[in-house]
């Protein structure tokens, strides 16, 4: 299937709408955000159902109790802020009174990974996939595009039980479409092949496709799979295609340990040893400057990706 698409959208904007459509349907969600209304796309939200939206000012672990509070009550509350905050610095309150707890809340994280850009390495969250995905009980979405993370948004609602949402800022290619079924714990095949598997989450989907549309140039035929579910993982796609393929390529904007490629490594080593190589930040943070520029300069680019496709079907 050849991709394309005719405008760009940052994922952020998918929450608002989704959230906005949910607001619109379910009397019981509400909304929770850290001073960043604007920032999270919740104005519309904000003002079409004042009653249930509550901004707690500049006190993420307090809202984390607050909604904790809200679900056992029987809302299905969204907490909205930045990744670091949405994990790093309320990590205790989602531990307790969240996982453990069993309660649920949906944890809405944007601004997540290295094309934050400009505001630099204290904001750019690459390690919140890994922390999450540790949590019993939590289950872990990073969609690829504005589209798939307002129907995210909107899955996650039926879903009971502690989710953590992730999307990002920059805007984006909108390349898959708006009807599409969201399934959670569902991967999606998005190109079909034979040489070499390219599993991405999130915004590195976009630049898989793109990779294998060079390496179809190239005579190398590319199996694309856009895994937006890190935890549960769809495990009998990944080994499906692998035993197809014979290797694999995992592409993610996160720290390689404790991301996408570190769960499909597990999953190869216990079931399906195979010739792997992995795209994501390599133990390392961030660095203030323009987001694309940040991929390239972290490995997460298209070059890069088909470089270790060609690489990892050498070792088979």
């Amino acid at each position: 299937m050849k991709y394309t698409f005719t405008e760009e959208k940052d994922t952020r904007s998918g929450f608002g709408a989704g959230l906005l459509e949910l607001g619109k349907k379910n009397p019981n969600v509400v909304a929770l955000t850290a001073d960043l209304t604007g920032s999270l796309k919740m104005n519309d939200f904000e003002k079409e159902f004042p009653d249930r939206f509550i901004q707690v000012g500049i006190a993420e672990a307090n809202m984390m109790g607050v909604a904790a509070g809200l679900a056992v009550g029987g809302k299905i509350p969204f907490t909205g802020t930045f990744a670091n905050f949405s994990t790093g610095r309320v990590y205790d309150q989602i531990r307790q009174s969240i996982a453990y707890s069993n309660t649920n809340v949906k944890i809405c994280a944007s601004h997540a990974g290295l094309t934050l850009g400009e505001d630099g390495a204290t904001h750019q969250m690459i390690e919140d996939l890994g922390m999450m995905k540790m949590l019993p009980n939590m289950t872990v979405i990073s969609p690829c595009d504005y589209n798939e993370t307002k129907a995210a948004t909107l899955a996650v609602a039926a879903h009971h039980g502690p989710v953590y949402l992730r999307f990002g800022r920059p805007s984006w290619p909108v390349f898959t479409q708006p009807d599409e079924p969201f399934v959670i714990g569902k991967a999606k095949k998005m190109i079909e092949g034979k040489d070499v598997t390219i599993i991405a989450t999130g915004h590195l989907v976009w630049k898989s496709i793109e990779a294998a549309a060079i390496l179809e140039e190239r005579g190398i035929s590319a199996e694309v799979i856009n895994i937006h579910t890190i935890k549960p993982l769809d495990e009998e796609a990944i080994l499906a295609s692998v035993s197809k393929t014979g290797c694999v390529v995992t592409a993610e904007e996160h720290l390689r340990n404790g991301g996408l490629g570190d769960s499909v490594a597990q999953l190869l080593a216990q079931t399906l040893p195979s010739p792997m190589h992995f795209i994501a930040v390599n133990d390392t943070f961030g660095e203030s400057g323009k987001p694309l520029d940040l991929l390239i300069k972290y490995g997460l680019d298209v070059p890069n990706i088909v470089a270790a496709s060609e690489s990892v079907i050498r070792r088979k």
